[in-house]
């Protein structure tokens, strides 16, 4: 039997890294924000670049249309800006394809594990307003710099919510000017 092998304390074991409890702090962080408006923070168990799905509802209850896309990424150390306006994060530019692919709004966000904090990036909304951005450059990532004002809160999640609101408007008003 397996518990009578000599010695079994010493063979090697899986361990919970610290990526792994911030990884999932990080989820929890914005599933708490998410909850504290009366949304829904999906997890998405295959993740190829989205972590979650917020689902967001009326004052009243009722469901709205459309989701907002969340990727969240963690970190103990932030990479300060000199100015002290932003934080760097590098991600994969092969992610960054996919984002910008998506119909729905994409909120990207880093999460400080030391100070319990969240920043946010809506990804179309800023590679749009860069003006010689190209996805065609070399290289395999990217560094954005993402405003530290925009912090993760109730009222952030509200915004996103409005985000997703004018995607949606501007989808229906292309469907009736085509009709």
């Amino acid at each position: 039997m397996w518990w009578t092998v000599p010695n079994m304390k010493k063979l090697p074991r899986k361990r919970r890294t610290r990526e792994h409890v911030l990884a999932d702090l990080s989820i929890n962080h914005v599933e708490r924000h998410a909850l504290k408006c009366g949304f829904v923070a999906e997890r998405v168990i295959h993740d190829y670049g989205i972590d979650l799905e917020l689902l967001t509802f009326k004052k009243k209850g009722k469901i709205e249309e459309g989701k907002i896309l969340l990727q969240v990424k963690a970190t103990d150390r932030l990479q300060i800006s000199s100015d002290r306006r932003s934080v760097a994060l590098r991600i994969d530019r092969s992610d960054l394809v996919n984002w910008l692919a998506q119909p729905l709004p994409v909120i990207l966000v880093l999460y400080h594990g030391p100070k319990d904090v969240a920043y946010w990036l809506y990804v179309q909304r800023h590679f749009r307003r860069m003006k010689n951005f190209s996805l065609f450059t070399s290289g395999q990532s990217v560094t954005i710099q993402m405003p530290i004002e925009n912090v993760v809160t109730p009222s952030a999640m509200r915004r996103f919510s409005r985000f997703r609101a004018r995607v949606i408007e501007q989808m229906r008003n292309v469907i009736h000017d085509e009709d």
